[in-house]
């Protein structure tokens, strides 16, 4: 059973900072030095500096983030929230077709559980480095900074939208495109309604693995009761119709160009296509991808199925079907021998979340060759989830994604 409630949040005084784009940012995963410097340069003030810390030489960079939170609330710039409340969201975003979608959610604290029926349920496996960052970064600041995405089943829209009707609290464009609108709902007969809609739902945990983990930890460490078993939830509905996932494509460097044509081979038809041609999406039946390298461009379509039972023997059937994890016994351990450790570290192997990323990677020599993912339905995340599998790492990539510093959910 899900406990959904409203909180009393942490936020940007609006009134003291340029603009909520300006404090905002992607989540701290996707931030590299370049991306981190140049939000900094939109204002000194960005969120940036205490969910993604770095502290002068020789100092702690999690006290850091401790000591300018505490710093912005007491200049005025965050201000704390006496009523609880929930915080409607709305996305509006461009899809790879050049069409416009909107996805509604909205951000509430959730009650931590243990992963399992009826709870809550990963999709993803997690690796203990950002756990840790993670969690020393949740003691020192007694905050989530950011909210983990999960979807639900059914709708409790009905009862958000009237409230959406009138101009948010805030927006943001940001450098994707995508129209973030939020408004602060503070009415107890719409918690009520949302509480009561979620209560006996099941959450899946769409992005956010490492942060639930940890959030699961530092509960356990408190102990007793308290806002620190909760933590800071974007819900969205599985039934929402501006849910997407795209696909997350593969790439690869400092491989075995002869044992990789060797698996291909073996276990894929193989087709010359053009160019433009390359990408899976669309197509139908288990294992279908697009290959590129610096000469070729191919469709390859899975064919040695008794490969796929064999490695996966013991998997549930929808863990069969997953694009990633056939690739990932086939190709990259199979044919490739990388282990699982490999993989983890991305050892020779790399991502990109988009076709002309990917062939960017391979033109400027940084990667050799790219195998291009169909995105995951919705519905196969689910059905492996509920078989209590977590899938291979960038099995999905759920577009957009959430913005760090709209609100902020006080743990103590």
């Amino acid at each position: 059973m899900a406990e959904v409630k409203p909180f009393p949040s942490l936020h940007y005084n609006l009134a003291a900072v340029p603009s909520l784009g300006s404090v905002t940012a992607p989540p701290y995963d996707v931030i590299d030095a370049p991306l981190r410097a140049a939000l900094l340069a939109r204002s000194p003030l960005n969120v940036v500096e205490i969910d993604l810390p770095e502290a002068p030489t020789g100092r702690d960079p999690y006290e850091h983030a401790a000591e300018t939170l505490e710093a912005l609330e007491l200049d005025g710039v965050l201000t704390a929230d006496r009523e609880p409340a929930i915080w409607a969201l709305t996305q509006e975003y461009a899809t790879p077709d050049g069409s416009r979608l909107v996805r509604r959610g909205f951000m509430a604290r959730v009650r931590v559980t243990d992963y399992g029926p009826g709870l809550v349920r990963p999709h993803e496996r997690t690796q203990p480095g950002p756990k840790e960052d993670r969690l020393r970064l949740t003691r020192a600041t007694r905050h989530n900074l950011s909210p983990i995405f999960a979807l639900h089943p059914g709708s409790v829209w009905e009862a958000i939208g009237p409230h959406v009707a009138g101009d948010p609290w805030g927006e943001v464009t940001d450098d994707d495109g995508t129209v973030h609108r939020v408004w602060r709902i503070a009415d107890p007969e719409v918690h009520e309604a949302v509480t009561g809609g979620l209560a006996d739902a099941e959450l899946l945990i769409a992005d956010g693995h490492h942060r639930y983990e940890t959030a699961r930890t530092y509960a356990e460490e408190i102990g007793g009761d308290g806002p620190h078993r909760y933590t800071l939830m974007c819900l969205v509905s599985l039934e929402d119709p501006g849910l997407t996932i795209f696909g997350t494509h593969r790439l690869l460097a400092g491989l075995d160009p002869e044992r990789m044509e060797a698996g291909i081979r073996e276990h894929f038809e193989v087709a010359d296509v053009p160019a433009d041609e390359a990408d899976p999406a669309g197509a139908e039946g288990a294992g279908v991808f697009g290959f590129l390298d610096s000469e070729r461009s191919l469709r390859l379509r899975l064919r040695d199925t008794d490969a796929v039972e064999a490695a996966l023997d013991g998997r549930s059937e929808a863990y069969r079907r997953l694009d990633a994890a056939i690739l990932e016994e086939l190709i990259l351990k199979g044919a490739l021998g990388m282990t699982g450790d490999d993989i983890a570290a991305k050892r020779g192997l790399g991502y990109a979340k988009g076709i002309e990323a990917a062939r960017s990677a391979i033109r400027d020599g940084a990667y050799d060759a790219a195998f291009l993912l169909r995105p995951t339905p919705v519905e196969l995340v689910r059905e492996v989830a509920a078989a209590g599998e977590t899938m291979p790492p960038k099995s999905t990539f759920f577009f957009p994604k959430l913005l760090t510093g709209i609100v902020f959910n006080p743990l103590y």
